[in-house]
């Protein structure tokens, strides 16, 4: 009886499912153990900068966590084809590719957000966390575990860029979500809330030092559960 055959990347793909973490453990790192955004402090530049409002924030994070998602499946997918030594330029291209569909679409159905976000979706190719976990996970792992695995830092570092956003908006003009429509559409209008009315607003969780101040008390509170 001749034994059944497999292609190299078959096997390949076999010996990485093998040992890739489980999806509850993908989970974890993802969302709270390795989170991208307050434990590896990766993607600080553009964290920092849109988070004057949660709708920026959540704009931001929804293009970051698409362009995740599908770059860790293609590179996945297509890990078994590419020479190591040019890896790194290739992954580059795919990424710098699907962040200039993501902004294409932005520009085409979200035209107010997209002025408001400006050079930072561009730069999204840059973003340490995507080439990180291209080079460091998905070039090693089968494509479900890669696409898991991009979805879950993708929502980790979403949660923290709203939050932050959140924190800000509420604090410097006591509004959440002040602008959602860009986003949404008319339709979302409602999701916008007055939390509260003051004259003298708190101006300094606007600006670029408020926001330093917030996440490093949003990383202290993480250290603190964690003990």
């Amino acid at each position: 009886m001749s034994e059944p055959l497999t292609s190299p990347a078959d096997t390949e793909s076999n010996a990485a499912a093998n040992t890739a973490p489980s999806y509850k453990e993908l989970m974890l790192q993802g969302l709270w153990k390795n989170n991208p955004g307050i434990v590896q402090l990766l993607g600080l530049c553009p964290l920092l900068a849109v988070t004057n409002t949660a709708t920026n924030a959540l704009g931001l994070a929804l293009a970051t966590l698409c362009v995740l998602v599908a770059s860790n499946s293609l590179i996945s997918l297509i890990r078994a084809h590419v020479p190591k030594a040019i890896r790194i330029p290739i992954f580059v291209m795919i990424i710098a590719s699907l962040v200039t569909c993501v902004q294409l679409l932005m520009n085409a159905f979200t035209y107010e957000l997209y002025l408001s976000l400006g050079i930072f979706i561009p730069l999204i190719v840059t973003n340490c966390i995507i080439i990180g976990r291209a080079e460091s996970f998905a070039s090693k792992n089968s494509v479900k575990h890669a696409a898991f695995d991009g979805l879950m830092m993708g929502l980790g570092f979403a949660a923290v860029l709203l939050l932050l956003g959140a924190s800000r908006e509420l604090l410097a003009q006591g509004t959440l979500f002040d602008g959602i429509e860009t986003l949404l559409g008319e339709w979302a209008t409602f999701m916008t809330l007055q939390v509260y009315h003051s004259d003298s607003h708190f101006l300094l969780a606007a600006l670029p030092p408020g926001a330093f101040m917030i996440m490093g008390l949003i990383i202290a509170l993480k250290n603190f559960i964690d003990k």
